[in-house]
């Protein structure tokens, strides 16, 4: 039996994914999460194979999230699940140490199907992704800027790429705008970028946002 943690902050979501798993017969979910620091406590309360990981909980970042997941339970395969595109965060997650990502627009079969793979120790990516990820090593490209980016300057780079003011970035970041202003300053200095419409254009033209 495989036993899974749901961790995401939409309850419908969570209802959504619990009626999928129950009609599998080889699996049962054991915990929730809405939040980081609840999945800490979900996976801390008994034994579990498989996290269902949505991308964007409160609490503590992502790549905080996977940076102790890898370290305290390294035996836990971590499907990502999202509704933000792969070209946004798939790659990302990978690096982070996810097992899988799969977006919350596939059909019940395939998230079955993704859960079942990252249990037996495999990675899970849809075929794009993984015709994506096989080019990018066929051509022997070089990372793209935005990958080089921390997961704060990345959050600010999509809410200044999609339009947002400091200030708006701040409020919806929970940062001073002076923070912002320093994120901004250095994810710009990273990717070479100046003004704000070479920033923009960048962000539209990798599909950054929606």
């Amino acid at each position: 039996m495989i036993r899974l943690v749901i961790a995401d902050d939409h309850p419908v979501v969570r209802e959504g994914l619990k009626r999928i798993i129950t009609d599998c017969s080889d699996m049962v979910v054991v915990g929730e999460a809405v939040d980081g620091d609840e999945v800490v406590g979900a996976l801390s309360a008994g034994s579990v194979d498989v996290l269902l990981l949505d991308v964007s909980m409160p609490g503590p970042g992502f790549l905080e999230t996977m940076r102790r997941l890898r370290t305290d339970w390294p035996d836990v395969n971590v499907l990502v699940l999202s509704v933000h595109s792969e070209e946004q965060y798939a790659v990302r997650a990978l690096r982070a140490g996810a097992d899988g990502y799969l977006t919350k627009d596939h059909s019940p079969e395939e998230l079955s199907a993704a859960v079942r793979r990252v249990h037996r120790g495999g990675k899970y990516v849809s075929e794009s992704l993984a015709q994506r990820l096989a080019a990018d090593l066929q051509e022997d490209r070089t990372t793209e800027p935005h990958q080089k980016l921390s997961e704060r300057e990345y959050q600010v780079l999509c809410k200044l790429g999609a339009g947002k003011t400091v200030a708006e970035t701040s409020r919806e970041l929970g940062l001073s705008s002076k923070t912002v202003s320093t994120y901004r300053t250095r994810l710009c200095s990273k990717m070479g970028l100046i003004t704000n419409a070479e920033l923009i254009r960048y962000v539209v033209e990798n599909r950054l946002v929606e």
